[in-house]
């Protein structure tokens, strides 16, 4: 088959299958995210399957390759980031996803994580944030809130927890993004668009873990509260919610304030509008930190795309005007040379 026949295939959720039984949870939020990839994946502009490939580290997610018809990496805990870079710079010409979870990749994986993104590796993450330990039974983890009572917290944990949006922004991600396992559209599009940036694409996904940390998030999925306590960013829009679209957040300074269209003080011009091609990280930042505030909405959609170069497209042109200068080196002579060193007394 050629690849101009590899182009022209029209993909189906079929082709993006392993066909594998899929063993997490009945109930588990994986399997929405699971099914916008293999939803999703088919629709991507010339998307070569056999060039897609999945890695990830430990934890209930990091089953994701067995269950996508695409070449996979099912790693060691944590790892993810840094194999999918290694492999990312050996094969450019490959698309590289990370499925990850909030203790693999925010635990021991934190480093990797952060060096990714200041890096700039084109990577396309999901994080599977279900704000506890799923795989290893119910221990809290490092998005865990305080207070949370778990088999390694029995009397609520002390712990601060990381706002992984946060640390995305702060490790300056070109593409930072949230959905929740409930919004199954909503997260099809946000799956679109990470596909589409060039450069690290970081996407955090809220998901119930219907065993050890049930409804975590049900103040945003169920019906009777999701309008009040769910903010959608679009861009260019300004950010209003609740369930007539009455309620707006205004800037009080770096304070984020909800505000009544209808109490006769406020208007639509009070309201942020959502920009999330800012090259500053101020407002980002903010919106990350809402989550911090109960009494807030919580923000959904893309917090920030821009573009840049990215580490791998600029080592490989490194490579190829070094070479271009200097012709190609010499592995053997390399390996085997020596420095040497004199020691006098004087």
């Amino acid at each position: 088959m050629s690849n101009t026949d590899v182009l022209d295939k029209k993909y189906t959720a079929k082709d993006f299958s392993s066909g594998q039984d899929v063993r997490w949870c009945p109930g588990c939020g994986d399997y929405s995210i699971l099914a916008q990839v293999q939803r999703t994946l088919p629709n991507i502009d010339n998307i070569i399957k056999e060039k897609v490939v999945w890695v990830s580290g430990i934890g209930c997610s990091s089953r994701f390759p067995y269950y996508m018809g695409t070449y996979g990496f099912h790693s060691i805990h944590g790892r993810a980031p840094a194999i999918a870079t290694g492999l990312k710079i050996a094969r450019p010409d490959l698309t590289v996803w990370v499925a990850t979870g909030d203790g693999d990749l925010l635990s021991i994986g934190g480093n990797h994580f952060i060096h990714a993104c200041r890096k700039n590796i084109d990577l396309k993450m999901i994080l599977f944030n279900n704000r506890i330990y799923g795989l290893t039974k119910g221990q809290y983890s490092p998005t865990s809130p305080r207070g949370k009572v778990t088999k390694t917290s029995p009397y609520g944990s002390v712990d601060y927890p990381f706002n992984a949006l946060s640390l995305a922004l702060g490790s300056n991600a070109t593409f930072v993004a949230r959905s929740i396992d409930r919004e199954p559209k909503h997260m099809a599009e946000m799956i679109d668009r990470a596909a589409g940036h060039k450069g690290l694409a970081f996407i955090e996904v809220y998901q119930n873990c219907n065993i050890f940390n049930d409804g975590a998030f049900s103040i945003l999925t169920d019906k009777e509260t999701k309008d009040e306590h769910l903010l959608f960013l679009e861009h260019g829009k300004p950010m209003l919610f609740g369930k007539e679209k009455d309620k707006g957040i205004m800037l009080k300074g770096f304070t984020p304030t909800i505000i009544d269209l209808n109490d006769g003080k406020h208007s639509i011009n009070d309201v942020i509008v959502h920009d999330e091609k800012d090259h500053g990280m101020v407002r980002a930042f903010i919106l990350s930190h809402m989550t911090d505030d109960p009494e807030l909405p919580t923000p959904i959609g893309v917090f920030r795309q821009v573009f840049k170069p990215t580490y791998d497209e600029a080592m490989v042109e490194q490579i190829d005007q070094v070479t271009k200068k200097k012709g190609k080196g010499n592995l053997e002579k390399l390996l085997f040379a020596t420095n040497t060193w004199e020691v006098s007394e004087n």
